[in-house]
């Protein structure tokens, strides 16, 4: 059977434009090839449309919009996520554009599907003293317990995303002056972010206990499981889940669910409530565009609240009348209907 016109472009698309042309990570690629491993399962069993026979004339702009309607109220999927799979479609066909330029009219009207608007999200993330407590629950007298507590300092005091973390290799550490960890991020850019004095010991510490300062094992993973094998997200976010849980043992101060990602967003709302300028935080967490940091100052009230006390001279007088004191206003206030 002659392959389609839809199955020639996603396999080029996949394979060949998005690693070699556009620098994708494989991480992107792979949130890529699970959209469309979505828009051909959902054309299979909503449409009736054998994958062997899909092609681009079927990938119609209501079909599309019909496929995220699906991943939404049949899968439950939140709005972040369908925009993200919306987000992959319009990159395939911007794609196909170009391929295929007789096409150029219908795949400009999936191009012009938009986005849903979404509500601004909670920037959920832990106080100094529930990230403290946090922190002081792994048992430093064992061995596992002493990498777990510097998995989490790395994670916490670095800004790093998860997967950031599990990519970490041996050689990423810098333990020299100045120390530094190697990071890379989305779109395969690396950055250099400083180690603190304690994260820095504990690295020191764990690298010598894990005889990882072998020149031969510079590209092990930093932080492994018991196959010695690098560790996985869900690896991480269940050695977090169990020490949270202990924690809320012990105070209520810890949320009910603490995910990596809280770890990020924590170091962010502490650099920013001790002063640090959003330039700063933007190039420590990696983010392109100021925008996109700018979300933990608009999220932090108190920071606002202190910033409007210290501009402003407080004008309203302190020293206010009791007027629940006054019975004749009381008396007409009751009156009121």
């Amino acid at each position: 059977m002659k392959p389609t016109d839809f199955a020639n472009h996603l396999t080029e698309f996949l394979s060949m434009y998005l690693p070699r042309q556009k620098n994708a990570s494989k991480n992107t690629i792979a949130s890529y090839r699970d959209t469309f491993k979505l828009l051909i399962r959902y054309c299979q069993e909503q449409r009736g449309i054998p994958v062997e026979k899909l092609n681009m004339g079927m990938l119609t702009h209501g079909l599309i919009a019909d496929f995220l309607e699906w991943i939404e109220k049949e899968r439950k999927c939140s709005i972040a996520t369908r925009n993200q799979r919306l987000a992959a479609i319009h990159s395939f066909f911007r794609y196909a554009q170009y391929e295929e330029p007789t096409g150029i009219l219908h795949f400009q009207k999936v191009i012009a599907l938009p986005v849903k608007k979404a509500p601004k999200p909670i920037v959920a993330h832990l106080t100094p003293e529930a990230m403290k407590l946090l922190l002081s629950q792994p048992d430093k007298m064992t061995v596992k317990g002493r990498r777990d507590l510097t998995l989490l300092s790395v994670l916490y005091d670095s800004g790093c995303r998860v997967q950031e973390l599990v990519d970490i290799k041996v050689r990423d550490v810098v333990l020299s002056n100045p120390a530094v960890l190697i990071l890379t991020g989305k779109g395969n850019k690396v950055r250099r972010v400083p180690l603190m004095k304690n994260t820095l010991t504990l690295l020191e510490n764990y690298i010598q206990e894990n005889f990882l300062d072998k020149p031969w094992r510079s590209d092990y993973p930093l932080f492994s499981n018991k196959q010695h094998k690098k560790l996985t997200k869900e690896g991480v976010a269940y050695i977090i889940s169990k020490y949270a849980d202990l924690a809320r043992q012990i105070s209520t101060i810890v949320p009910e669910k603490v995910k990596p990602h809280m770890f990020r967003h924590s170091k962010s709302m502490h650099l920013l409530q001790a002063g640090v300028s959003l330039i700063y935080i933007r190039d420590f967490l990696g983010h392109e565009d100021i925008k996109t940091t700018e979300i933990y100052a608009k999220c932090d009230s108190e920071l606002k609240r202190q910033a409007i006390e210290n501009a402003y001279p407080d004008l309203v007088d302190s020293n206010l009348p009791d007027w629940s004191k006054d019975a004749a206003l009381l008396d007409w206030l009751s009156k009121l209907k």
